[in-house]
């Protein structure tokens, strides 16, 4: 008896989709396109030229209208930034550098300018911001019940010009992310392999940006190091989250406490509700005065990034 053959059976091949790119790959995909160096260098020259055309503009329109005397003495006040006045101008002139780096991004690296914030950037700012400030609430507020601030600012003049404030400190907050995080880590990250470069760089570029040792004096050295770690911080956080929302949502947080509710003497005061009892000199005489800003600034971190992971 003639007994049939089975059909041979098929297993069909599965072909693995690849792997989901992760939230910081899909952050500097735009930036791939067009990552030579020498637009890098001509960008970073265009936002430089920009911040430094629209002040010599400034200065030389109130030489020409009220003298070279004039001149020399609002930028006098702008240095020291003690008055609202010139704090709020002081913050007021980092946007040439946030429309100069939106304007880089699309004329020379032809990318949307929405590429520099990345998917979810508002939500995750205010995330950012939210923990960030609920950190540094008991260290304010034991310094204000300790007695270890003095008045600044009139509580009526404070909470008139505190609407101008937040939103300068946001300005000047996501312009720095938007060069430094968002722009120059996006494009040396799309070139090179290597963190060292691209988390490197920028954070020490930022931390330079701080160095004023004719304001800061001999703590000039610590802030700096501050700085440079809050880069390393910011750019871990827009790692793990594959925007710049939640390093700008601590940038913000740290900026306003430091700026608008509890300043240090003779550091851009001019906003501060309070003036703490410690100023420049005490922390250039004890340089570990800056754990008190940086360990507060660790701990947000530490939180925020256990909330995201690439």
């Amino acid at each position: 008896m003639a007994i049939a053959a089975r059909p041979a059976t098929i297993t069909p091949m599965v072909i693995a989709p690849p792997p989901r790119p992760t939230a910081f790959a899909r952050f500097i995909a735009p930036a791939r396109a067009r990552p030579a160096l020498w637009r890098l260098g001509l960008g970073l020259a265009i936002i430089a030229a920009a911040q430094a055309g629209c002040l010599f503009a400034l200065v030389r329109g109130i030489a020409l209208l009220q003298g070279a005397s004039a001149a020399d003495l609002w930028l006098g006040k702008l240095a020291i930034a003690s008055t609202p006045q010139s704090a709020l101008t002081l913050l007021a002139l980092f946007t040439p550098l946030l429309v100069a780096t939106a304007v880089v991004v699309r004329a020379v690296h032809k990318r949307p300018v929405r590429s520099l914030l990345g998917a979810g950037a508002l939500r995750d700012a205010v995330r950012g911001a939210g923990v960030t400030f609920i950190v540094f609430t008991p260290l304010v507020g034991g310094a204000f019940a300790l007695g270890l601030t003095q008045p600044n600012l009139p509580v009526a003049v404070w909470a008139a010009v505190l609407p101008l404030a937040l939103a300068g400190v946001a300005v000047q907050t996501l312009a720095e992310e938007a060069i430094f995080r968002g722009y120059l880590t996006q494009q040396l990250a799309a070139r090179f392999r290597t963190r060292l470069i691209w988390v490197g760089i920028p954070a020490v570029l930022f931390g330079l940006l701080h160095l004023d040792p004719g304001r800061l004096g001999a703590a000039a050295p610590a802030i700096v190091g501050a700085a440079t770690l809050f880069g390393l911080i910011a750019t871990d956080l827009t790692v793990r989250s594959g925007n710049l929302g939640t390093a700008w949502g601590v940038h913000f947080a740290n900026n306003t406490v430091g700026l608008v509710v509890l300043g240090s003497p003779g550091s851009l005061t001019g906003l501060a509700l309070r003036v703490s009892d410690q100023g420049t000199g005490d922390l250039a005489a004890r340089p570990a005065l800056i754990l008190v800003s940086v360990l507060p600034l660790a701990i947000a971190w530490l939180i925020l990034r256990r909330r995201r992971r690439t």
